[in-house]
């Protein structure tokens, strides 16, 4: 696989310790949908045009278009971007559980793309990966995915061709689906956090032979040598924090009243972990990665740490009546951005002071909710067992990051038939990095942490972040055949080798890849 310029850049210090982030997407209030459309294409050659606030798509044909744009990220910021019309995030798609999904998909790129759905149990040809299950999609061109709505919850979709490039870019939106018996609830927003860099060309002029001309959010040319040398080992790079694609002042407060139930859907799209605090509050995480848990018990003034990838549903009820902050805590220079209001409709002062910097517990969710045995057990037989050993390490072209000290293509694959139960053991052997590692087309069931069983609520998952030293046990039923890509979700680590492959055997793809192709590039 060509790795990535920026991937290799970036790899050894993209994901130092939990900061907050931030990306468009205005939380939307589920109970007041925004049916607006976007706007048009520009022509070519005319000014990029500003990107939009985020729509909300349902029924039983959707249409997305993949174009560019200027996002306003605060008063003094405006960046080039790639959207899902017209908006970062791109489009949400709100379905039901059981409606069949149908995304009638343009791309109106200057270069190739896909759309993966992270997260859900797709169909494998409909995963959207290129050179593996489909080919990207060319300038132009037009791809329609279609699936079934089976599994309830809060996912999100994004682009897997060069994704550390193009999702850097702000190619991402999420993906709803209602479960069929729902329990209702009076307010439903969705926050989707990410990171950016207001200044590119300062942000990596640590970095030597670089064309720093086509450099925008996240972009870099390919095939350069790096002197790592004279890397900058912090993140400074990206300095900009944002919820829905805003940040500070210009993240859109979230407005309640008072006895309300209200649902947060968290989504992190970015690189780097973030630790929320929601002040004056206690809540409930009712679910993780859109699968719920057990009977979850009040948080209050704890910090919840989301990883690259990976969703958290939180509930609280609107009981304190005010001006209240969800806020990220650190010390990164982006941090203070991460933040949004919470607004009783007639509070008439701000009751509440930012506090990033203070020290707060975070939620071990290995210990949260009530522990009855899932799916899995520790000791019951398994059918394939898989020990991933996660390590870094210097290529010839700058670092890399390998799984059972190989990069992909060469790392060897997790191989299954179907109905297998699966075992796979994750061990983070990196000296300073966080893997958050995604597991696409099945959901796992997370069973010891550092050699200790979950004790909390059975723990059902598709991205789970690892710290150095860490290990995890996780195990899987191999009930949907394919091909399917296990990968960190840092995309700069996966861009630069952490992937592998989920094969079944026996699986014949309808799709063969044309190993000519140089168009397909799949990290």
């Amino acid at each position: 696989m060509k790795k990535l310029l920026f991937g290799t850049i970036l790899a050894g210090v993209v994901a130092i310790g939990a900061a907050c982030s931030n990306n468009s997407m205005q939380g939307h209030d589920m109970s007041k949908m925004n049916k607006e459309k976007t706007a048009k294409t520009s022509e070519v050659n005319e000014p990029k045009p500003l990107a939009t606030n985020t729509e909300v798509l349902s029924g039983k044909e959707i249409n997305l278009t993949a174009k560019e744009a200027l996002l306003q990220i605060n008063d003094k910021v405006k960046l080039p971007v790639y959207t899902y019309n017209g908006s970062v995030p791109g489009a949400q798609i709100r379905v039901k559980q059981g409606d069949t999904v149908k995304i009638v998909f343009k791309n109106e790129l200057p270069e190739p793309t896909t759309i993966h759905w992270h997260g859900y149990p797709v169909p494998n040809s409909q995963d959207g990966i290129p050179g593996v299950t489909m080919n990207a999609i060319k300038p132009g061109e037009t791809f329609t995915y279609e699936f079934t709505a089976t599994v309830p919850g809060t996912y999100w979709y994004h682009s897997h061709q060069e994704s550390a490039k193009q999702v850097d870019k702000g190619l991402y939106g999420t993906l709803i689906v209602e479960p069929k018996n729902e329990e209702k609830v009076d307010r439903d927003y969705t926050l989707v956090l990410d990171e950016w860099m207001s200044n590119p060309d300062e942000g990596n002029m640590h970095m030597s032979g670089m064309d720093h001309s086509n450099m925008g959010h996240g972009n870099s040319s390919d095939n350069q040598h790096i002197d790592m040398s004279s890397m900058s080992h912090d993140m400074s790079m990206y300095d900009i924090f944002t919820i829905n694609g805003k940040s500070g002042s210009a993240v859109e407060p979230l407005k309640v009243k008072k006895g309300e139930k209200v649902r947060l859907r968290l989504v992190n799209a970015g690189y780097m972990s973030h630790k929320l605090h929601l002040h004056g509050h206690d809540f409930k995480i009712v679910a993780t990665d859109g699968q719920p848990l057990k009977d979850p018990q009040p948080i209050k003034d704890e910090l919840l740490n989301i990883a690259p990838g990976e969703r958290y549903d939180i509930e609280f009820t609107a009981n304190n009546p005010g001006e209240w902050l969800l806020e990220c805590h650190g010390n990164m220079k982006g941090t203070d951005g991460m933040k949004v209001k919470i607004q009783y409709e007639g509070a008439t002062s701000n009751t509440d002071k930012a506090n990033a910097k203070e020290n707060l517990p975070t939620v071990d969710m290995t210990k949260y909710g009530k522990h009855e045995l899932g799916q899995f057990t520790l000791d019951q037989k398994y059918d394939v067992e898989y020990t991933m050993d996660l390590g870094t390490a210097m290529g010839k072209d700058g670092m890399v990051f390998t799984i059972n000290g190989k990069t992909y293509p060469e790392t060897a694959p997790v191989n299954v038939k179907t109905g297998d139960l699966v075992k796979v053991k994750l061990v983070n052997n990196s000296p300073t990095d966080l893997h958050p590692m995604h597991l696409h087309g099945h959901f796992f069931q997370v069973l010891s942490k550092n050699g200790k069983p979950i004790t909390g609520s059975p723990l059902i998952k598709d991205t789970l972040n690892l710290k150095p030293g860490e290990e995890y046990v996780v195990a899987f039923k191999a009930d949907n055949p394919g091909n399917w890509m296990f990968h960190c979700h840092d995309l700069h680590h996966a861009s630069a080798g952490m992937v592998t492959e989920l094969k079944y055997k026996n699986y014949k793809s309808d799709y063969t890849p044309n190993p000519n192709d140089t168009t397909n590039k799949p990290e």
